[in-house]
């Protein structure tokens, strides 16, 4: 055999493992998963997300009053950048990232769903050169407005401390570290240094738990809580100032 064949044949042997891997892993397994585990479709938590399988996902964490404009404004002012949406391009990208260990800002984050929606808004903060670690933070407005009818917005926050394959489904994905408290209150600390949040409030959320599992697998633990931060200038902070 020459070696042009023998490497058509490697190429077809790698390509035919790749097709395997991703029809188990992406459509096999996760149906077959969903019937053995289904009881973890119902009933969802109203503060808690869930994957487009209607699994429970990472809960509500966090949330901020303001109109759109202003949840970029913030964001931008404190470091953070906005994530891309899931595309082939974009899925490429951020795979080559961690691979090559290269920066990847605005890399995207996988949908999850509240309300019946996937997120209206995510910001992303890297830990590092390469989009493997990440703070990082989705959010969904809702239909109810905060005080004095302003948008509320509640986000899911948390730390992408890797990227791996799913315990459940063998899928690649980004594992969450279990803190998700430490993630929420990095992230109003953020706005806040930055001078974005006038006010902060908590509202109840999941409720203290130690043993969460995301939708991923991943467990989590939390206080349950929700911190809100009302952006706007800092008490004593002018507009001007705060821009």
């Amino acid at each position: 055999m020459s070696r042009r064949s023998h490497m058509r044949v490697v190429f077809l042997l790698l390509a035919i493992v790749l097709a395997g891997y991703l029809a188990v892993s992406y459509f096999l397994v996760p149906e077959l998963w969903l019937f053995h585990d289904d009881r973890r479709k119902v009933p969802l938590n109203p503060m808690v997300t869930s994957t487009a399988q209607g699994i429970a996902g990472d809960p509500i964490n966090v949330g901020l009053v303001g109109s759109r404009e202003q949840v970029i404004r913030a964001f931008s002012a404190a470091g953070w950048d906005a994530a891309d949406k899931v595309t082939l391009r974009s899925s490429v990208d951020i795979g080559l990232s961690v691979v090559l260990d290269r920066p990847d800002l605005d890399a995207p984050v996988s949908p999850l769903f509240y309300e019946g929606r996937k997120q209206d808004l995510a910001f992303e903060k890297p830990v590092g050169h390469s989009a493997d670690q990440r703070n990082h933070v989705r959010f969904w407005q809702t239909a109810r407005p905060a005080e004095g009818d302003r948008p509320l917005w509640l986000g899911s926050a948390s730390f992408d401390r890797g990227v791996g394959v799913s315990h459940d489904t063998g899928q690649i994905t980004h594992h969450i570290g279990p803190d998700l408290d430490a993630e929420r209150d990095l992230i109003i600390g953020d706005l806040d240094k930055a001078g974005q949040v006038a006010s902060t409030y908590e509202i109840p959320g999941i409720g203290a738990t130690k043993a969460g599992r995301n939708g991923g697998g991943d467990p989590y633990f939390t206080d349950g809580k929700v911190l809100v931060g009302v952006l706007g200038p800092a008490p004593g902070r002018s507009a001007e100032a705060a821009k």
